[in-house]
């Protein structure tokens, strides 16, 4: 009689069992955290600055960083730093960490099995507690082998989840945090090399100056041997050389730092860049389109990291109030034990425990209330940065649109007035040579020529600069 009744008992409680897991898959779907919903944007109908009246579905920051970016060595420096970069390097290692963050939070909702076993011997003493016969031996050795069948909480109302929801969420946040570190690093690597080709052509139109200079006054110095010239004209023409001569140095220490930071940005040891085209030679795309400005807010990585983090901020509130309700848990052991360890395996040794626990809050001293008042207040700080992340990316791309158009501008008169003084200084050193004119005014039209071409190099590198802003403003560079 004994046996039937011990099978009853077994299959009453695999019944109760099974009756609490199916009323936790019942219950699983309720919630009672609040719903995602994207918060309503007013975007604006065309991205101001934008040079054409009609939005266009095109947009130059759907092209790939090596479409925008045709300079072979340019290229080759932004692949190079897509692998060393520290930064990115770093990015990718936080998104490592995010994806590993979730799979324990997710852990938590399954059951968890475990394995264990422990033998312990006793060697009790003959004047002990309990008196021990003689002939009776006084070690005793027990042995436990048991089944950690599951440990197991019930979300019932969805604390779990919400805290899966908002781990995975601040994972997608991490990786899109990586996408904007990629844009920003393939933007500071052509940033730093048009600004070295600029640095180039400012290096190659002092020395060019100098040599014309120099030349000058040793014409200058041959008239004033025959008395043609005077001191004071040599004197504004050594003037000139020794300007022109300064600059060279101070150009060749900005160049050799500007190769530094390249280095720094692709992982190596300061050292110097190859180039392979001039600054001259770099051709924009022809054509720069905006593309339409709902597109924005879902190529923009920090606009996509900031909707990341507003989800998460959303999901724990979910959490927060979770703590209001009971707490369901369930353990289950099954193994064997016995005072011999010889008999570990044999006879009724047996054992099982199944142990349902509820735990409830009644007083916290407002502790939980204080945990949802928290969290409600980080899901509105989360709600203002992302609200304030798509309006800094509206005026990033109105910013980058209004200075490529007006530098374009600009470039387009400094190349004619730099034909302009190129041709005043041919007309005013003919006109000092035959006699009719001053060496002052000489003078002035080769410093004035001097002058703008370092200008007008500085015009076509912001001209360039500003392409490289607009890409980056429009949320491009991350794509692979």
């Amino acid at each position: 009689m004994v046996k039937p009744q011990i099978e009853m008992r077994e299959g009453h409680v695999k019944r109760r069992l099974f009756a609490a897991m199916t009323l936790m898959v019942l219950l699983s779907g309720c919630m009672v955290g609040p719903d995602y919903r994207r918060p309503p944007v007013t975007a604006p109908d065309v991205f101001r600055g934008s040079p054409t009246p009609a939005p266009d579905a095109q947009s130059i920051a759907d092209l790939k960083w090596f479409e925008v970016f045709s300079d072979e060595q340019l290229q080759e420096l932004i692949r190079t730093a897509l692998v060393q970069n520290y930064d990115l390097r770093d990015a990718i290692a936080r998104v490592d960490a995010a994806r590993a963050n979730l799979g324990i939070t997710q852990a938590d909702q399954y059951p968890n099995f475990g394995v264990g076993a422990d033998v312990t011997s006793v060697e009790q003493s003959r004047q002990g507690q309990f008196t021990i016969p003689s002939g009776t031996s006084r070690q005793r050795t027990f042995g436990t082998v048991f089944l950690d069948l599951f440990t197991f909480e019930i979300d019932i109302w969805g604390r779990l989840r919400c805290a899966s929801e908002s781990a995975c969420a601040q994972l997608l946040a991490t990786d899109w945090n990586r996408k904007a570190v990629t844009t920003t690093l393939v933007s500071d690597v052509a940033t730093a090399y048009f600004n070295l080709l600029e640095l180039d052509m400012e290096l190659a139109i002092a020395k060019d100056t100098l040599a014309t200079r120099g030349e000058s006054l040793r014409l200058i110095k041959v008239q004033q041997q025959g008395g043609v010239a005077t001191l004071l004209d040599v004197r504004q023409g050594e003037q000139l050389v020794y300007s022109a001569a300064e600059s060279i140095p101070n150009t060749e220490r900005q160049i050799e730092q500007t190769e530094n930071q390249i280095s720094l940005l692709l992982g190596s040891n300061p050292g110097p860049v190859t180039r392979s085209r001039l600054l001259t030679e770099q051709q924009p795309p022809p054509e720069v389109p905006a593309g339409l400005t709902s597109s924005l807010l879902e190529r923009r990585p920090d606009i996509q990291a900031a909707e990341q983090i507003l989800i998460a901020a959303n999901a724990n509130i979910g959490v927060a109030k979770a703590a209001y309700f009971p707490q369901i848990t369930l353990t289950g052991e099954f193994g064997y034990q016995s005072t011999a360890l010889a008999n570990l395996f044999s006879g009724s040794r047996r054992l099982w425990t199944f142990v349902p626990q509820l735990t409830y809050p009644i007083f916290d001293a407002g502790r939980i209330r204080s945990g949802v008042e928290r969290a409600e207040a980080e899901q509105r700080s989360a709600l203002a940065q992302y609200e304030k992340a798509i309006q800094t990316g509206f005026r990033d791309v109105s910013d980058a649109l209004v200075q490529y158009q007006k530098v374009r501008e600009i470039r387009a008169q400094r190349e004619l007035l730099v034909t302009s003084l190129q041709d005043r200084k041919r007309l005013a050193y003919m006109r000092y040579k035959g006699g009719v004119d001053t060496l002052l005014n000489a003078l002035d039209a080769d410093r004035d020529l001097f002058n703008a071409e370092l200008s007008l190099a500085q015009i076509r590198l912001s001209e360039l600069l500003s392409l490289v802003q607009l890409y980056k403003a429009l949320g491009g560079g991350w794509q692979q």
